[in-house]
């Protein structure tokens, strides 16, 4: 890093490079396609542990054991009931916003039957948690049945949350395979380092704001499409494609005429994502379940097709298939239309934001970065009638 005018550090765009935190709560190695959640492989935990127990993970610091779960289980149940002010927004939502307005606008609501938004103790912050994560999930499904003319479905207690995540969209209890299929989503999208998202909620955090303020901030952030919004038009592009050997020509075109292939590259990862390869195992399970056999070779085929042609095209830049790719072929296999892609991932996501919101609360201060004045010096004040 360079020294700019005044000494000091020259602006590094993006925050490329620069350390703003140290967690334990994931660790993200590029260089060799790596992600761990506290310490354990996203492959020792995706398709295994249910999303309660990597939640738990990674508020507590290690997996909990029966009984601890069971308890952890029961106060997310207690807490999925919405307050009617959060039910009141979710009816708005559903007439005038898009998915992630809606999730931003009614996860900001949430507070409302909080008993003291004062008390900051470790078990008033607990329950705050708990009624975040259990509520997410059960805001985008009412808003989802709502919006489609029908009415919300109670939860269901003997419902973990992805089944009931998924039972509150369709009104259908979802078998084994779609309750495992999404539960490995869930974990696998739960943390991933210092991302744009995770960010924010730390900086909101760090002025020692209130929990909501900060997971309300970081959803939208989520909602910009260069962080939470590839799935969907990566499954547009695999749609388009149709069959696998158009797959080639349709990419190369595209890179011809500009376009950006979605689901390919990642900032961090300079080889292939590991958490693709988690949720391409995933869609293969369920793909059995589903009958998608045809349409996961077609992924497979464009993703063949699309490194390919991104190594001719542009050598050198290590452009591979990201976590967004199977994504939209395994949300699609559970029955969520590409517009419900985003608010999934937060509802995954959730868990990290809270764990980082309480690990900058416990050992950060304020964060606050210098910026690099680059506009003009020494100008004078002209009076209004003289301009």
């Amino acid at each position: 890093m360079t020294a700019a005018s005044g000494g000091n550090p020259a602006a590094t765009r993006g925050l490329d490079g620069i350390v703003v935190a140290n967690t334990e709560l994931s660790l993200v190695d590029g260089q060799v396609g790596h992600l761990a959640i506290r310490g354990y492989d996203v492959e020792e935990l995706a398709g295994r542990a249910t999303f309660e127990e990597v939640a738990y993970l990674l508020w507590y610091g290690a997996l909990p054991n029966q009984s601890q779960l069971d308890e952890f289980n029961a106060r997310l149940v207690a807490a999925r009931t919405l307050p009617e002010e959060t039910e009141a927004a979710i009816t708005l939502a559903a007439k005038r916003m898009g998915p992630m307005d809606a999730l931003r606008f009614a996860v900001a609501s949430i507070s409302a039957d909080d008993p003291n938004l004062e008390d900051e103790s470790h078990d008033a912050l607990i329950d705050r948690s708990c009624r975040i994560l259990a509520r997410v999930p059960v805001i985008v499904a009412s808003y989802q049945r709502q919006r489609n003319g029908e009415q919300p479905v109670a939860s269901r207690d003997d419902l973990g949350i992805a089944a009931n995540y998924l039972y509150g969209i369709s009104g259908t209890a979802p078998g084994d395979a779609e309750t495992r299929g999404l539960n490995t989503y869930l974990c696998t999208v739960s943390d991933h380092g210092m991302n744009a998202s995770t960010f924010t909620a730390r900086v909101i955090a760090s002025t020692a704001s209130d929990m909501i303020s900060a997971v309300t901030g970081a959803i939208g952030a989520l909602k910009g499409p260069l962080h939470g919004g590839a799935p969907g038009p990566a499954l547009t592009m695999i749609e388009e494609i149709g069959t696998p050997d158009r797959a080639e020509a349709w990419m190369k075109d595209a890179i011809a005429k500009g376009k950006k292939l979605m689901g390919f590259g990642h900032r961090i990862y300079k080889v292939r994502d590991p958490r693709a390869e988690v949720l391409y195992a995933a869609a293969e399970e369920l793909a059995d379940e589903t009958d998608e056999r045809e349409a996961l070779a077609l992924a497979k085929a464009v993703e063949q097709a699309g490194i390919k042609v991104l190594n001719e095209a542009k050598p050198g830049r290590n452009l591979n298939t990201n976590v967004e790719f199977y994504t939209a072929l395994l949300l699609r296999e559970l029955g969520l239309s590409a517009d419900l892609f985003s608010p999934t991932f937060a509802v995954g996501r959730t868990a990290g934001w809270i764990a980082h919101i309480m690990e900058q609360r416990a050992g950060g201060r304020i964060i606050r970065p210098q910026s690099e004045y680059v506009g003009p010096r020494d100008l004078r004040y002209t009076p209004i009638d003289q301009r």
